[in-house]
């Protein structure tokens, strides 16, 4: 592959229930030219060391509005906001400000009512039809259900922000005048909320914020405040379901896996972690950046100031450099630095909440349905191409 050829990417997700094989041999190569759905070209940085250096590096800026930067999708600018500043030391001291309101004791104090969830969706589904849908029995109502407790939506709203969320993800899959109506949807509703809570406070994450916001000199914007709030409904909702319907997907299809696990439910967190480390629902898309400077990588290839660049998180985390037999699902992984999560700066804020979650149900699971298994082949299972998340659209299962 040349310059002059841009591979397309997203990756096709083939295997099926594997990581892509494009990403085989890839990390020969420091940098590979992909073409974006929107048609742009970018730079895939695909090794471990670079990806994780240049996470942190404040030569690439995450603000994208300026000309010549690639676009993701033609149809959504998706995650670009020319009021929003992504870039050091701005965002830095705004992050700060949000994760003081974000604290590992709020997710401690989350995890029994995560774990009640999932009990009251699981008999739901043990007293229901067979087959059921993982995905809409256990797999998105979950994190929608914790992540409104976090943030104090009302839980009688959870299809209706469902919905603009998925609208708002798109990439290729919804027209654009959907996409832009559930922008605009998403965010006065998310504005008529944080009134709401501003006139009536409570515990929850969004009244936290908000207090941030009117008691801290000011420093979070309202535009800010709007913004985190946005980002993190949707983290703590979109990837975590994705996660769990599609990680489930590939540990129900390996029987010798499933079969470890179950038998020792001490091995659900070290699965958890394979899982993210093998299963990306999602391409690196979210990764894009600008360069403001050249940059050197680590086979001697340059970054030239104005590129827009691709930091390859699945690429990173099937690195051989760095991952035993990279490409194999090793449920006993004890080295598994992955970087699903990202790294430095952008670090996510929810990881401590996703890990949760996905802990709880997939133990819980196994634990109540130790007989559960696909109830088609896994070659049928479609992948819900065309948005920011690409697991899979539907997971039957039965027991």
């Amino acid at each position: 592959m040349t310059s002059s050829t841009p591979t397309p990417y997203p990756f096709e997700w083939t295997p099926l229930m594997e990581v892509p094989g494009r990403l085989r041999g890839l990390h020969e190569r420091a940098r590979v030219d992909v073409r974006l759905p929107s048609g742009d070209t970018a730079v895939l940085v695909t090794r471990y060391a670079d990806v994780r250096k240049l996470l942190s590096d404040a030569r690439l800026s995450k603000n994208l509005v300026r000309p010549g930067v690639a676009r993701i999708s033609k149809d959504n600018d998706i995650f670009v906001d020319p009021e929003f500043d992504n870039d050091p030391p701005h965002h830095t001291a705004r992050r700060r400000l949000v994760t003081r309101a974000f604290t590992a004791r709020r997710i401690e104090l989350l995890c029994p009512f995560a774990q009640s969830v999932t009990d009251e969706l699981l008999d739901a589904m043990a007293s229901g039809p067979k087959p059921a849908d993982l995905n809409e029995a256990l797999a998105f109502p979950l994190p929608i259900l914790v992540i409104c407790k976090l943030l104090g939506v009302p839980a009688d709203d959870r299809e209706r922000f469902r919905g603009l969320v998925d609208g708002f993800l798109s990439v290729t899959k919804l027209p654009p005048e959907e996409v832009g109506e559930c922008r605009r949807g998403l965010w006065t509703y998310l504005g008529d909320l944080i009134e709401a809570k501003r006139a009536n406070p409570g515990e929850d994450l969004i009244s936290s914020l908000i207090k941030v916001r009117d008691e801290d000199d000011g420093r979070l914007s309202e535009h800010e405040l709007h913004v985190w709030t946005q980002s993190l409904l949707i983290a703590g909702y979109a990837t975590t379901a994705c996660q769990i319907g599609t990680g489930t997907a590939v540990l129900l299809h390996r029987s010798d896996l499933f079969e470890q696990v179950r038998d020792d439910l001490s091995l659900v967190e070290s699965t958890v972690e394979e899982l993210l480390r093998t299963q990306l629902i999602g391409s690196s898309v979210g990764t894009l950046r600008y360069a403001l400077e050249d940059i050197e990588l680590s086979d001697g290839s340059v970054l030239a100031a104005g590129t827009s660049v691709l930091l390859s998180k699945e690429s990173a985390n099937t690195d051989p450099a760095v991952f035993d037999d990279p490409f194999t699902v090793d449920i006993r992984r004890t080295e598994n630095h992955h970087m699903t999560f990202g790294a430095g700066i952008h670090y996510c804020v929810g990881a401590a909440l996703a890990r949760m979650e996905l802990q709880v149900a997939t133990e819980t699971l196994l634990r109540r349905f130790p007989g559960i298994r696909l109830a088609v082949p896994a070659a049928e299972l479609r992948r819900g191409l065309g948005g920011f998340m690409e697991g899979f659209s539907e997971v039957p299962v039965t027991w």
